[in-house]
């Protein structure tokens, strides 16, 4: 099938997105830093898959150049990785906490397309797909330099998808709601429980949720579908 490059794969969203690629016959270059990926790789091996080690700091543009040449042609490019995510209220906000976010929001995704660009169009064809988030629409305080960064991508994802079309590669979003993941171990209990009284499907979202919304963005089904920024946080449209 090809090589799907997954970045901020060796944990969270980005590990269940990576193993559900690879048990669809994707070959995945799986991307973390050096030191994160060794036990993904291991059970995409586990579970009969195939993954290759691609560390990588996504925010670096030698190392973004580097990590393309090194896995081959990319045929799905799956942009992840994210960094800290800190709650800064406005009076406390810097330029600095902006570019934070940019860096992963708009930087990386930015390094990512320029360096798969190239092989897809030779080949005609080729999907990206950015991980994005509900929050722009949430709009919750204390979050405004995160949901910039994450409405400036889907803003790329829409300008992309027109500029791209004509080579036969598609470029679309997925927008999680609150997925806990490792990062979330601490949340308390009751804070959940908040949040899913919220949420019409009456549950809190899975990895596996975005995985198989990632997955099917990435094959043939979804092939004259671009430009799209697909929310998927079980109905929880409104903030709390």
């Amino acid at each position: 099938m090809g090589v799907a490059l997954v970045t901020g794969a060796g944990r969270g969203l980005g590990a269940g997105i990576a193993r559900l690629l690879a048990a669809r016959g994707w070959t995945v270059a799986v991307n973390d830093l050096p030191g994160r990926m060794s036990d993904v790789l291991s059970r995409i091996t586990e579970e009969g898959g195939t993954a290759l080690a691609a560390p990588a700091d996504v925010t670096a543009e030698d190392e973004v150049r580097a990590l393309v040449e090194e896995v081959g042609p990319v045929d799905v490019l799956v942009a992840n990785a994210t960094g800290p995510q800190p709650v800064v209220e406005l009076a406390k906000l810097t330029w600095r906490t902006h570019l934070d976010q940019l860096e992963f929001f708009v930087k990386s995704p930015t390094l990512l397309a320029q360096a798969v660009l190239p092989g897809m169009k030779e080949r005609g064809r080729g999907r990206i797909v950015h991980i994005g988030s509900d929050m722009p629409d949430r709009a919750l305080p204390g979050w405004s330099a995160y949901s910039a960064g994450k409405a400036a991508l889907a803003a790329l994802t829409r300008v992309w998808a027109r500029e791209l079309g004509q080579h036969g590669i598609t470029v679309n979003l997925v927008a999680p709601g609150w997925i806990p993941v490792e990062r979330h171990a601490d949340t308390p209990a009751d804070e959940q429980d908040a949040y899913v009284a919220d949420v019409p499907l009456g549950r809190i979202g899975t990895p596996a949720d975005i995985a198989s919304t990632v997955a099917f963005l990435a094959s043939d089904d979804a092939a004259f579908v671009t430009g799209q920024c697909l929310t998927v946080n079980g109905g929880h449209t409104y903030p709390r």
